[in-house]
């Protein structure tokens, strides 16, 4: 039997060392490139079968695991299409046959470039690489020799292969029964986990569970193999064959979840771009929703095998409670097939998936309006990142976006909320809170409930971010019930009331007042002015029209304890007893500590009634003490 040994080239050899040491993150990957090895060479062999009949098998397409503990080898076996001489000197002796030097000058400063921190240097030093094919040289992570003994479909005679990946390789003649192919890795000392069968079962199911054909392991001296794959794919399936419950088995399986998917979305596209997507949206949260990457858990198969589930450009961080699979053939690898090169494709297939998403939701709206507020309750502070992050599907996210109603406090659209407003309202109303009940009690509110004007409540973080992004929908400006100087008259007038005995004090009474209360606080407030919204309340806070909201002061409080934020108007009820009774001690010039004590109580209370805390809690409750002795004294 003649062996021939080959030495490596200088520059293969190079490059075969940065394939075996550095080019994939993860060891575990040989497994799943040498079955997708196996995977196409049986595919060839079907493929080329058609019109040879010469080349047809007897035997069912089958891939092999086959461990030998005591030799510490694992074998990968196929009945595909097989190797001869020629092709293993071409296929497996060559890396990058043309062009190598030009590869590895990428290659090196790819590596370079990525321990400097240069991400976008490695992006475009491997943006070529995609069509040197490699996978097969991943064994060497694990293995120190890998044998090949190869049979060719149509031939008579085998060849095996081998080499320790340093060397070179040797190629002779070798036997095998039938065609196909035996690839043998004599693992590492430290690898030898790769010889167990759970191991091998798990990994299998991760990366190759969904490929057209079984993959079995094979234990010594049984005569049964167990097959380790499921072998189908649901998603490949026609939706007329695919029952409620076969859908919500693979959700589950997938670690969607444990409840019910709230909709399940299973479309196949055909023409520039081909792919198959089956989505989930799941009923209930879930766990790893409000993680700080927040990175989306979509599984991304090219041709069944499974790539990666941290692909961000099939869904954006907004959408990352979707779950499911997207599988391609038209997406470009890198070398190690580990991540996505950056295409346009993958942008494509992306903006189709998020369209389909959000007209489905739209749908899911019109037609059954509890059942989707049901899911906005649970997903809705997600989706409303998008209106800040995504420009392009922010109108369409608008029209699905709900909001608690200050009238009925339920959940409101948008549209709804216009379509129920009076006559001359021009504006949509926001009022921001930490929650709906603290909202549902803000002073902001008298003014508009006196006169039958909604308000839509606005609790999630997020809210303040988008509504500095956004300004209107449907022609209508959003505006801030708690910012500017708002005339609420010029809409509806307040309807007047028996009950109320105290008339309103004219500005020139009260400007006395005012003048007073500004120069006690000094500094603390930027004015003091009346309000036109106030009916119950003696004060509140209002920011200046271009001003920040108090929520948006707390969150940035938040992230920088020196934020101070910048000081609010003070604005007073003019029909307030308290308010027209300090008028009156203000106008006989009298008890000018007690004048101090109440302007001041009254900025304490307007800080309260928002959520704050009075800056000086000691010198509040002394003023607090002093005001109720003298009421106990009166």
């Amino acid at each position: 039997m003649t062996s021939k040994t080959h030495a490596f080239e200088a520059d293969t050899g190079k490059i075969l060392d940065i394939v075996i040491n550095s080019l994939y993150s993860n060891k575990e990957i040989f497994l799943r490139e040498l079955i997708s090895n196996a995977s196409d060479a049986i595919d060839k062999r079907r493929y080329m079968a058609a019109t040879d009949q010469s080349l047809q098998s007897d035997e069912p397409a089958a891939i092999k695991l086959i461990a030998d503990s005591k030799a510490k080898t694992l074998t990968i076996q196929d009945n595909g299409i097989g190797l001869n001489a020629d092709d293993m000197a071409s296929s497996l002796g060559t890396i990058a046959r043309s062009g190598s030097k030009a590869f590895l000058e990428q290659v090196e400063q790819a590596t370079a470039d990525q321990e400097k921190g240069k991400k976008k240097s490695k992006e475009t030093a491997f943006s070529l690489i995609g069509q040197f094919g490699v996978g097969f040289y991943s064994a060497f992570m694990v293995a120190d020799k890998v044998e090949v003994i190869s049979l060719k479909a149509g031939e008579s005679t085998a060849h095996k292969w081998t080499s320790d990946g340093r060397s070179g390789y040797q190629v002779e003649e070798s036997e095998r029964a039938t065609a196909g192919t035996d690839i043998i890795l004599h693992l590492k000392k430290d690898e030898k986990d790769y010889l167990d069968e759970t191991r091998l079962s798990y990994l299998v199911r991760k990366y190759s569970d969904h490929l057209s054909y079984p993959v079995f392991w094979q234990p010594p001296k049984v005569d049964e193999p167990r097959q380790l794959n499921s072998g189908s794919a649901i998603w490949t399936r026609q939706k007329s064959e695919i029952k409620d419950e076969d859908y919500t088995a693979f959700y589950r399986q997938i670690g969607a979840g444990y409840d019910e998917p709230f909709m399940t979305l299973h479309n196949r596209t055909e023409g520039v771009l081909n792919y198959t997507s089956l989505l989930f949206i799941p009923t209930a949260r879930p766990f790893d929703l409000f993680n700080p990457d927040r990175k989306s858990r979509m599984q991304l198969y090219i041709n069944r095998v499974f790539i990666t589930e941290e692909c961000e450009d099939i869904v954006p961080p907004w959408l990352r409670f979707v779950r499911g699979v997207v599988d391609t053939p038209d997406l470009d690898l890198n070398v190690s097939r580990e991540m996505l090169q950056h295409n346009p494709a993958v942008v494509k297939i992306g903006k189709a998936v998020v369209k389909r998403i959000l007209t489905e939701l739209q749908k899911k709206k019109d037609k059954d309006a509890d059942a989707y507020a049901q899911f906005w309750a649970e997903f809705g502070i997600v989706l409303k990142e998008g209106l800040y992050e995504d420009q392009d599907n922010r109108d369409k996210l608008l029209k699905l976006s709900l909001f608690t109603s200050a009238k009925t406090g339920q959940l409101i659209s948008l549209s709804d909320y216009i379509a129920a407003m009076p006559e001359k309202q021009e504006k949509i109303y926001t009022l921001s809170a930490e929650t709906a009940e603290q909202a549902q009690t803000s002073p902001h509110l008298e003014g508009f409930r006196a006169r039958d004007i909604d308000v839509l409540l606005m609790t999630d973080p997020v809210d303040e971010f988008w509504m500095q992004a956004i300004n209107e929908f449907e022609g209508k400006a959003f505006a801030s019930a708690s910012r500017g100087a708002i005339d609420l008259d010029e809409i509806a007038t307040k309807p007047s009331s028996d009950d109320v005995d105290t008339a309103p004090a004219d500005d020139a009474e009260l400007a006395p007042l005012l003048a007073k209360v500004k120069t006690i606080l000094g500094d603390t407030v930027k004015d003091v002015r009346l309000s036109k919204t106030l009916t119950d309340s003696p004060v509140c806070l209002v920011a200046d029209e271009d001003g920040m909201d108090i929520q948006m002061e707390r969150l940035m409080k938040a992230h920088n304890k020196d934020f101070s934020g910048s000081p609010r108007i003070l604005e007073l009820n003019p029909s307030h007893e308290l308010i027209t009774g300090l008028k009156d001690k203000i106008k006989a010039d009298k008890d000018p500590d007690l004048v101090h004590d109440a302007a001041t109580m009254l900025f304490d209370q307007a800080l309260i009634l928002e959520g704050r805390t009075p800056v000086n809690l000691n010198e509040f409750a002394n003023r607090m003490t002093r005001l109720m002795q003298r009421g106990i004294s009166a």
